[in-house]
């Protein structure tokens, strides 16, 4: 299943310094797949994982980052620590606590008026554990096959359905047309017989 979910979840905050959270998620297979880096060996999660979760301004659709602020710190809680393990795991390098850093140093330091780095992560979980895609797409049927294709809309409707957003779907070209286990998505305007096939990336 070649997929990384983002999708934008709006919380409107009392600091001028961003508008709402863009919360990312990613399906592993795909990440290490055109991920240039190093396999860590150890096997794709076939669950979506996530990626970041982004301050954004509706001025400037680019996600703030590098902001100044409070550089990560190793407080995490045990408890916490382990459901991140699952929830956003470092998919390309195994590097777990490095991916938190970086992703906290490079986008979380920008929501620090509003959460603390131990609420940023918290934040992070709860709303991975309230909008699961994973189970969003299978009660879809939407799952890896090795012959089934989507069209843009089969994909995006349950997930508006129920995170009550609408997305953008992002999609790579495909390398190998017939590849196995990946779910495809066709030009929605176009025919089945014509249609060219892509890989789902991202939903924004």
């Amino acid at each position: 299943l070649v997929l990384a979910f983002a999708f934008f979840l709006c919380f409107i905050m009392s600091t001028r310094s961003y508008v709402y959270l863009q919360f990312v998620q990613q399906w592993p297979p795909t990440t290490c797949r055109f991920s240039g880096k190093p396999s860590n060996n150890r096997r794709p999660l076939p669950i979506f994982t996530i990626h970041g979760i982004w301050p954004s301004n509706y001025s400037n659709p680019r996600m703030r980052s590098n902001c100044t602020g409070s550089q990560f710190k190793k407080i995490l809680s045990p408890r916490l620590r382990s459901k991140l393990e699952r929830a956003w795991p470092d998919v390309e390098s195994g590097n777990d606590t490095k991916f938190w850093e970086d992703e906290w140093n490079k986008h979380g330091k920008c929501s620090e008026q509003t959460l603390n780095q131990m609420q940023y992560f918290e934040r992070s979980h709860q709303m991975w554990s309230s909008f699961n895609i994973t189970n969003i797409l299978e009660k879809a049927s939407i799952v890896p096959n090795a012959t089934q294709t989507w069209t843009y809309s089969d994909i995006l409707s349950p997930i508006k359905a129920a995170t009550q957003r609408i997305p953008l779907l992002r999609c790579k070209g495909n390398p190998q047309r017939q590849a196995k286990s990946q779910p495809k998505n066709r030009g929605k305007s176009q025919p089945k017989s014509q249609a060219t096939t892509q890989l789902l990336h991202e939903v924004v």
